[in-house]
């Protein structure tokens, strides 16, 4: 609903004087509101060009939430010339027509108010003075413009208080009325002209952040997948994360004084690293899980399989031992009692020997057997015994002669450092390969477009003898990943196959592969100097 229309002196319309100047701000406004993807930077430069534009004193913004059970209005921003030390929190307000802005919010209607202090008592909508009495001023012209998308929603409302005369003049109780003038229908044209190009870039700001919290989601259920096939490193890729972005902001502080070549990340880009250090790993979705979650040299299966061989060979040297003995008694029958010595005794007792022998050898087997599948260096002594296990056979079921260990049993067990042959360990180290070819088909957006290939390097080595690729050239951002990813995988909880180290061991290792130019010495130098660990609660006396 419209007042009356209130007639402006020449020298108070501002905007007539300059129309093209007008033109050309108007222009550069939506330059600028195209431009600023924060939603709070939107709605300050929304409020401060339309000040700017009709030389208010004061505005606010409120922005409709219908999520809210009621339906609510969102303050968001204001501003006043007269009390820039103003500082107001975000709160919300009914949604209902009893306020100016609810009521336009409701309506979709512009109010034009010469006064606010002379609305009629009959009004729907009635002007809440608190504000006034509590700083000593005076609000007289309102303009209350609804912020309507493309599709006639109302998503928000702009309030500009107090259309001055002069940009500079203060306004207070006693001059309000000599120095503020009515909004005219020209600046309502203007305003709603804005108001509708600032809904726009408010909704393009909503599908942006509804696209990173798609990200985000999409990102948290990757992370989701990857710990729930190998439970063994579970919280690894946040820790990794936080790490590496820790280091990344370290890294920034050293640019001004030319450190790292003054590399300096953004938030977008310290997002863009966030997102690849939390993926690095994703591609162990595509690695059998058996072989992520392998403890030790042996798949418990396999373990079981040849412990049930063993206990089937012993069976069978015991059948054996006895048949032996009953063949034996059965072929001399005949004893002397006279004779000094018991023949028959002394046979039997050397069966039992021969028996006891043999079993103490499949003991012996056995024991070596449990010591090799253990995930750590083997010593020469077993890896003899094991050799020997080659020639040890056994009749199955059938009366056919098959191996005690296998010959692909055998090659786990020869592991001679940690749990994984070799054709285990090119499934392990294909992860990356899995991760990069995952990564590059997500749609990134521009700013996000670098995931897939800082991801791809973490176990690439400046040295050109990490992998898959084997080069040198490695981003900063991948370099920082790196000593991230090692650093965790080194002091992370107790793993089947290897021991948790302590941070100064920790920190000695990455000085050695720096030292051999696999890690780069400054990042390394870097993360140690300023206690890049302490972001996991880790201490150098750990």
């Amino acid at each position: 609903m419209n007042s009356s229309p209130h007639t402006i002196s020449p020298q108070a319309d501002i905007l007539s004087h300059d129309p093209r100047g007008l033109v050309t701000e108007l222009l550069a406004v939506g330059i600028a509101l195209s431009a600023t993807d924060n939603l709070t930077d939107l709605l300050t430069l929304i409020l401060t060009k339309s000040r700017e534009i009709t030389c208010s004193d004061a505005g606010s913004v409120f922005l409709v939430d219908r999520q809210a059970h009621p339906p609510n209005l969102w303050f968001k921003t204001a501003q006043n010339d007269t009390h820039p030390e103003l500082s107001l929190h975000e709160f919300f307000i009914p949604l209902n027509a009893e306020s100016l802005v609810g009521y336009v919010a409701l309506t979709g209607e512009i109010l034009n108010i010469a006064d606010a202090y002379e609305i009629s008592p009959a009004e729907t909508y009635q002007f809440n003075r608190s504000f006034d009495d509590n700083l000593s001023y005076r609000t007289r012209s309102v303009l209350v413009i609804p912020m309507q998308n493309t599709e006639g929603e109302i998503i928000g409302v702009l309030q500009l208080l107090n259309r001055k005369i002069r940009a500079d003049i203060k306004i207070t109780p006693d001059n309000a009325s000599d120095v503020t003038v009515a909004y005219s229908h020209w600046e309502e044209a203007i305003l709603r002209s804005l108001a509708s190009q600032a809904a726009v870039s408010i909704e393009r700001n909503h599908l942006l952040e509804s696209i990173e919290k798609l990200f985000e989601g999409f990102v948290t259920a990757s992370v989701q997948a990857i710990e729930a096939r190998d439970k063994i490193t579970a919280g690894h890729s946040e820790r990794v994360a936080d790490l590496t972005l820790s280091l990344a902001q370290e890294v920034n502080q050293q640019a001004g004084v030319g450190g790292f070549g003054g590399a300096w990340f953004d938030q977008r880009q310290l997002q863009e690293l966030r997102y690849a250090a939390l993926l690095h790993d994703f591609g162990k979705v595509g690695v059998p899980e058996v072989i992520l979650s392998k403890e030790k040299k042996l798949y418990p299966l396999q373990l079981e399989i040849i412990r049930q061989r063993f206990h089937f060979v012993r069976r069978t040297l015991e059948l054996e031992c006895n048949q032996a003995k009953l063949d034996y008694l059965q072929a001399n029958p005949h004893h002397d009692p006279d004779a000094g010595t018991c023949d028959h005794c002394q046979q039997l007792r050397q069966f039992d020997h021969q028996l006891q022998a043999q079993l103490q050898e499949l003991d012996r087997y056995w024991q070596v057997i449990e010591i090799a599948n253990e995930p750590k260096v083997l010593a020469e002594e077993p890896l003899g015994i094991l050799q020997e296990l080659t020639s040890w056979q056994y009749k199955d079921i059938n009366g056919r002669l098959q191996p005690l260990v296998t010959m692909a049993e055998l090659e786990q067990l020869l592991v001679r450092r940690g749990n994984l042959t070799p054709q285990e360990r090119l499934a392990i180290e294909s992860h990356v390969t899995h991760t990069y070819e995952f990564l590059r088909r997500i749609p990134w957006t521009s700013d996000l477009k670098n995931v897939p290939i800082i991801a791809y390097g973490h176990h690439e080595r400046l040295n050109g003898q990490g992998y898959p690729l084997g080069i040198a050239d490695i981003p900063l951002q991948t370099q920082m990943l790196t000593v991230a990813d090692i650093y965790d995988a080194l002091t992370a909880a107790d793993r089947p196959y290897k021991k948790s180290l302590p941070v100064g061991v920790a920190l000695k290792i990455l000085h050695q592969e720096a030292e051999s130019n696999q890690l780069n010495r400054d990042l390394v130098l870097l993360f140690e100097q300023k206690q890049v660990y302490q972001v996991l609660g880790h201490h150098q006396a750990d």
